[in-house]
């Protein structure tokens, strides 16, 4: 049991702090509904800055590594920070725009959030940007939102109750094998590695968020997406458990599923496919990788 803060159905003005039983969460259940309403009031906030075709009007500064990031960034971030830790104050924190802290590996329950996943998209003006949040327990998401307001789409999953967009159930694709005219989103250099290692496939134009293109995979307009190293815990938690509930799997190389909330968080290459290809789809990686390695 843990403690959240609720609408008080009798009077909506007002909040009342409740125990809830996570065990038996839903999609119906009001802190499902408090990160819905959460995802996409930062989404409202981004949009401001946003200009489609265009150079966003939000400041730019880069980081160390040379990466982007915006005012719009930083202000979703301080935003989803006072409202998830107002819901849920027990819980850790974890953002890719907020300092790390160590407090938040003592805890069970955290909140892992990329404000912006896709910041160079929302730069110059590609929709293809989401804010993505994760409520994980024990190292694995119990719900997870993808929320990409300039599509005008939100990917939702309760652990044990599904996956929808935008309230819709969704499934991954059918396809039995990957073969010829697979629809796979992948980095260039991973996708030409795998090719000669044999794999055929219609590769699609690139998709900068990386949890958009899990949760592409999820709804079944992909049918496998690859992630090269270095994504992070906040790039993938919430679509990894979106991934999972629409009967997909998303992975390490060794076919693990992904631990998250450890004192690491970034990971290797990462393959997303539907449960009955991702066996293949790992074997086709790993052999891509070692063929790669033995050219070297």
């Amino acid at each position: 049991m843990y403690a959240a803060l609720q609408q008080d159905t009798s009077n909506p003005d007002f909040l009342i702090c409740r125990q809830i039983d996570l065990s038996s969460i839903t999609h119906e259940a009001p802190l499902v509904a408090s990160f819905i309403e959460a995802a996409r009031s930062a989404g409202e906030l981004a949009l401001a800055f946003f200009r489609p075709g265009e150079k966003t009007i939000a400041e730019i500064s880069h980081k160390a590594g040379g990466s982007p990031v915006t005012e719009a960034d930083f202000l979703v971030d301080r935003f989803l920070k006072e409202r998830f830790e107002a819901l849920l104050p027990e819980a850790g924190w974890l953002s890719e725009e907020s300092e790390d802290s160590a407090a938040r590996l003592s805890k069970d329950l955290v909140l892992v959030v990329d404000p912006i996943d896709g910041t160079r998209a929302f730069a110059r003006g590609d929709r293809a940007w989401a804010i993505a949040a994760a409520l994980v327990q024990g190292g694995r998401p119990l719900i997870g939102v993808v929320h990409a307001p300039a599509l005008q789409q939100t990917y939702v999953a309760v652990k044990g109750g599904g996956a929808r967009l935008n309230e819709a159930a969704i499934e991954v694709s059918k396809l039995g094998a990957l073969e010829a005219g697979a629809r796979v989103a992948a980095p260039v250099s991973l996708a030409e590695e795998l090719r000669r290692a044999g794999l055929q496939f219609e590769l699609q134009p690139r998709i900068p968020s990386l949890a958009m293109r899990i949760a592409y995979v999820a709804s079944g307009a992909l049918d496998a997406g690859f992630a090269s190293e270095n994504a992070h815990d906040w790039d993938i938690a919430a679509a990894d458990l979106i991934l999972h509930e629409a009967r997909g799997r998303l992975a390490s190389l060794d076919g693990c599923a992904i631990v998250y909330n450890r004192g690491e968080t970034r990971h290797g290459v990462l393959t997303a496919a539907p449960e009955q290809l991702h066996a293949q789809v790992n074997a086709a990686v790993r052999r891509a990788k070692g063929a790669a390695t033995v050219d070297r």
